[in-house]
């Protein structure tokens, strides 16, 4: 099927050439006026209203198994749901034409600690001035605002580059406020999400995360959920961080997360030298299909073995975990398991840009080093991670991760004309390894069109940096940070 699709792929590469970063919209969609949704209080009414519009002549990468790629594709959208995919579909509404255009669905993050993209690229080159110390040092003297402007910042990047579903781990809960403030940001931009809410920067191992927080957005989920975008978690601290937390103060906290009926996330066996953890996870029934685990760097066969068999997902962030020295994620043995798998940012303090197109293909290249092998994952992998794997590994597969009818319009559009996609031959190899934010040109998420054209449509980008640097300021103020 691949050979197929390249060798269509290539016969329709012509049109690439003449279409233009404008191909897609050729027949723009008028500025859609925005409106209240009494479901939702919390939605800002500045986002465009979902639509009806039918993107024509496309190339268009499902990634579904069934489906496949179809060159000269169509999707139908109408009021946020995918109504149909396929060759010859007549759609309604808005014509769109796709010539030129490649259109898959929109990537899907699992785990980002957005709290922190005031601090892009801070981490130093001494211990002092690492990520862990600097992280707790300046999210103590964060405030709700603060937690805002640069939640926005980071979801303003992730609609931007592609993404439409992030996961924003929020361990840095100070306050039921700190909490709403990340969750009202994630709102604004309009982005799909879940807000996993966890503990305060510099809480004492020995003292339980206070819980208020997440009671409180529990008990009134309905009105911070913006219609059904964003959903609720739990970051949970477990059984160690520097060190091991004793049984009395993490298993209240894991209790109240299952007593609501959140999923449960946490940071586990993140470095190499980090052994044995999962197995005590497991031991301790700390684990199961509502969990999903971070990193799992040092998990050995045997602790593969339970992942698969509580049904337990896994998040990997091979930027972050290369940058720090943690080592190498395992994803071929996790994948040969079965085991749901994402990708994800983790943090832009380490990593610097946002861009998962690139932590994906850092993920094939990683792969293929660990064992010197230019074929262990192929790019087809690679991009089912960013989309249907990772939706999978969120419990969020029958909702998004493939463009396939019934589930909800995330999607973006890709345009090969820039300078670095200009010369067209396999369109997996390419949006994996050339893909980046100035290359998409469109990002719909639930029906919505959040970027068109190359700009964010529904937002103002001066202002959100503007915000962004005031906030860094003044918490460089209050940490003496010169």
């Amino acid at each position: 099927m691949c050979e197929i699709c390249r060798r269509d792929f290539i016969g329709g590469a012509a049109a690439l050439g003449a279409a233009g970063a404008s191909g897609l919209f050729s027949s723009p969609l008028k500025a859609q006026a925005a409106r209240d949704n009494a479901g939702s209080p919390g939605l800002p009414s500045r986002l465009p209203s979902r639509g009806e519009f039918t993107i024509a002549n496309a190339y268009v990468m499902t990634m579904d198994g069934a489906l496949g790629d179809i060159a000269g594709g169509t999707v139908h959208v109408r009021n946020g749901e995918i109504v149909a995919v396929g060759k010859d579909v007549i759609g309604g509404g808005e014509k769109i034409d796709g010539v030129g255009m490649i259109v898959m669905p929109g990537l899907v993050e699992t785990h980002w600690h957005m709290w922190n993209t005031l601090f892009r690229s801070f981490a130093g080159d001494k211990p002092e001035e690492g990520y862990f110390p600097t992280v707790a040092r300046f999210g103590q003297q964060m405030g709700p605002d603060d937690i805002f402007q640069s939640t926005r910042l980071a979801a303003a990047e992730a609609i931007n580059s592609g993404m439409t579903f992030v996961h924003s781990w929020f361990h840095n809960a100070r306050s039921t406020a700190h909490a709403e403030a990340d969750i009202r940001a994630l709102a604004e931009v309009g982005i799909r999400a879940r807000h996993s809410c966890g503990w305060a920067q510099g809480l004492p191992d020995t003292q339980s995360a206070d819980q208020a927080p997440i009671e409180s957005l529990a008990r009134n989920w309905k009105s911070w959920s913006n219609d059904g975008l964003i959903t609720l978690g739990m970051g949970w601290r477990g059984q160690f961080r520097a060190g091991p937390i004793k049984p009395e103060v993490y298993q209240p906290e894991f209790d109240n997360a299952r007593k609501l009926g959140l999923p449960i996330t946490l940071h586990v066996a993140s470095a190499r030298k980090a052994v044995n953890q999962i197995g005590l996870l497991y031991k301790a029934n700390l684990m199961g299909k509502d969990v999903q685990l971070i990193h799992a760097l040092s998990a050995n066969p045997a602790e593969l073995d339970m992942i698969k068999e509580t049904g337990s997902s896994v998040s990997v962030s091979p930027g972050s975990e290369l940058r720090i020295g943690y080592g190498y994620p395992q994803i071929s043995e996790m994948l040969a398991k079965g085991i749901p798998l994402g990708v994800s940012i983790d943090t832009s303090a380490l990593t610097g840009s946002s861009n998962l197109f690139g932590v994906l293909k850092l993920a094939r290249d990683s792969e293929n080093a660990r064992v010197e092998s230019e074929f262990r994952m192929t790019a087809r992998k690679a991009l089912e991670l960013g989309t249907i794997e990772g939706a999978r590994s969120m419990g969020m597969d029958n909702q998004i991760g493939s463009l396939k009818p019934g589930k909800r319009a995330d999607l973006i559009a890709i345009s090969p004309d820039a300078l670095n996609m200009a010369v067209v031959t396999d369109p997996a190899h390419l949006v994996l390894e050339a893909t980046g934010p100035e290359n998409v040109d469109t990002v719909v998420v639930d029906g919505r069109i959040l970027k068109r054209g190359g700009k964010l449509a529904a937002l103002d980008t001066s202002g959100i940096v503007a915000g962004a640097r005031s906030a860094l300021a003044g918490v460089r103020e209050r940490t003496k940070w010169r």
